[in-house]
This record gives structure tokens, sequence and C-alpha cells, in this order.
């Protein structure tokens, strides 16, 4: 996932996939992690506190921005 790090992306989130509850995450192109919204956005700020989670020019998805894969506590995942 070292793609979208190369063109200037100091975040990069992996294609959703289907029954999981996360989205794969490298940030400043190190290794991909399985992560949930609320940790990814953690992790974003702590690695770039003056990042724009919106701006496309600063974080990459390969597809659905902003998405992430719906869960429900008590389901398996």
């Amino acid at each position: 996932m070292k793609t979208a790090q190369a063109a200037g992306h100091p975040v990069e989130i992996a294609p959703l996939a289907e029954n999981h509850r996360y989205r794969l995450v490298s940030i400043d192109g190190g290794p991909a992690e399985p992560m949930e919204r609320e940790e990814f956005e953690v992790r974003a700020r702590r690695a770039h506190p003056t990042i724009d989670l919106g701006d496309p020019g600063q974080v990459h998805w390969a597809d659905h921005p902003g998405e992430w894969p719906p869960w429900h506590p008590g389901e398996a995942g």
C-alpha cells in the first residue's frame, strides 16, 4: 500500500472488504493495519496533528471515501 504514500498522501486506506468491520490503513507508508473508524482517527491525528481527514490530498481512499463497514456490538468480526 505504498502507492499513495509515494504520491504524497500521508494516509492510505484500502478498499472496503465484505464481512469485515475494519479497513486496512497505512500511515506514512508503514504496514497496513486493520482499524475501525475511531482508531483510524486517533492514530492519524497522533501521527499528523493538523491533518484534515476529509482532504483527499492528505488521505487517499482506494474506494468509498469516508465509508466504514457497518458493524454492531455483539457481532463477530
